[in-house]
């Protein structure tokens, strides 16, 4: 049903016959060409011998003659009209008979090379007038110097035109006969095993959960057996893939759940904890402080995964916008710039030219940049040593790119391994990892990355590619 409806000529099936006809007519063409050609060399070749057989007549005769009647016998055996035996360089045996017509034109056979024999016979096919020739050749089994005859063209075309046909049909049978043998095992070698191939991929897209779907290699084509077992691996893992998937919403509906509720009973806590300050007893005073921190970073640990599992960023409004402001914007937002950095021990840096314009989105790009600035201040601030943080921008052809780097003293081993993962990378103590792969998500959202250039005992740089050439057919930024 579907063969039908796209139109067999559309298939592999039924352009592989095409062409296998077309190509082996075209071999039939190529061999039809030179055949003709030597059929009426052949045809012209057995009219002189026929003329020679008839001169020898002429030859058994005592005073070289014959009668009339024998002459034009022997001729009209001979179809042709005159004939002309060269034995030496003085003596003529001839036999002839009257000319209807002019002669039109000679071909001699002793000399005619393959191209000359292809053009003649192609110049017979092509017209249709019967005319008058005289024909040279070799006398069969040197019986002289040249034999020469004058004959009519049209049984010559019309034994060539039936020859032709019988070639031309004979052609077309052979052609159909190895199209549809070629098609019978195209369809054996290629189509059966591609239409399994698709059978198995519909069938596994409906339920890719199902291991049991996973195509099983079978193929007796090397290429397609390499496909075959390629599609299986890439099954296999996406069934992986979707299992661990499914698992982990299990997890993260459960996590989801816990946290809420587990938010409550810290947030009441919390109200608690804050009474304890009030305390008499120096003890609890002391210790407090440290409840009171531990609880609000319990909620605060709540509160981020609660906000990572409801997060549904919106697609990035992008619009044309200065760097150097919206950087100058997060440095003073994070007290690095301006009253409030004053007796700070963390300063900015900002390399930005005052002219390059960029299209992002702000307000994302702004939560990016807040966020990459605010790990290295906070990196910085936990060695309880003066640093700088530096932010750079820059363009070339193909994208804009913005660089964060800092003099912190780096990132620990094991939080590179899982950097731009939800809570695995963390790179300080008590810190979810939600920043960065927030970050990472909100930059690949605008078509870019987010990567991280270095981090040694020198300090850490991270470089965010936002690429000029947009997808959505608007063409290149200007």
């Amino acid at each position: 049903m579907e063969l039908r409806r796209r139109g067999f000529l559309n298939t592999l099936s039924g352009r592989f016959f095409l062409l296998t006809l077309a190509f082996v007519m075209l071999a039939e063409v190529l061999i039809f060409v030179p055949s003709i050609a030597r059929f009426r060399a052949d045809y012209l070749l057995l009219r002189l011998e026929k003329a020679q057989i008839a001169s020898l007549a002429l030859l058994a005769s005592d005073d070289a003659k014959v009668s009339a009647s024998l002459e034009t016998e022997l001729l009209k055996n001979a179809e042709v009209f005159n004939v002309v035996l060269r034995r030496d360089e003085v003596r003529q045996l001839a036999l002839s008979s009257p000319i209807p017509q002019p002669i039109h034109a000679t071909y001699d056979l002793r000399q005619a090379g393959p191209w000359e024999l292809i053009r003649d016979a192609a110049a017979v096919l092509v017209d249709g007038k019967n005319r008058v020739i005289r024909v040279i050749g070799n006398p069969v089994q040197d019986a002289g110097l040249l034999i020469e005859i004058t004959m009519e063209t049209g049984p010559l075309r019309k034994a060539m035109v039936e020859y032709g046909l019988r070639i031309l049909f004979l052609s077309a049978l052979i052609s159909g006969v190895t199209a549809f043998l070629l098609f019978l095992a195209v369809q054996r070698l290629l189509v059966a095993p591609i239409r399994r191939v698709v059978r198995h991929m519909a069938a596994y897209a409906e339920a890719p959960e199902d291991a049991r779907r996973v195509i099983a290699p079978s193929a007796g084509v090397v290429e397609l057996r390499v496909a075959e077992e390629a599609l299986a691996e890439m099954q296999t893992q996406l069934t992986g893939a979707l299992r661990q998937k499914e698992r982990l919403a299990q997890l993260g509906g459960a996590v989801a759940k816990i946290s809420h509720d587990l938010r409550n009973i810290l947030t009441t806590a919390q109200l608690f904890a804050d009474r304890l300050e009030a305390s008499a007893d120096p003890a609890v005073a002391r210790a407090a402080p440290k409840l009171v921190g531990s609880i609000s970073r319990a909620v605060s640990l709540c509160e981020s995964t609660l906000a990572f599992g409801k997060a549904e960023e919106p697609p990035p409004q992008l619009k044309r916008l200065p760097l150097r402001v919206l950087a100058e914007e997060v440095a003073e937002g994070e007290g690095l710039t301006g009253e409030a950095a004053e007796g700070g021990t963390v300063s900015a840096v900002i390399d930005i030219p005052a002219g390059l314009v960029i299209r992002a989105d702000g307000e994302q790009l702004h939560r990016v940049l807040g966020n990459l600035v605010r790990n290295a201040r906070q990196a910085i601030e936990a060695t309880g040593q003066a640093g700088t943080i530096e932010i750079a921008g820059g363009e070339d052809e193909q994208e804009w790119w913005i660089r964060v780097g800092d003099t912190g003293p780096g990132l620990p081993p094991k939080a590179r391994e899982h950097l731009f993962s939800a809570f695995q990378g963390g790179a300080r103590k008590g810190g979810t990892g939600l920043g960065l792969a927030i970050a990472a998500e909100l930059v690949r959202g605008h078509g870019g990355r987010l990567e991280l250039q270095r981090s040694d005992v020198d300090g850490t740089e991270f470089t965010i590619h936002l690429p000029k050439r947009v997808l959505n057919g608007e063409g290149d930024a200007p």
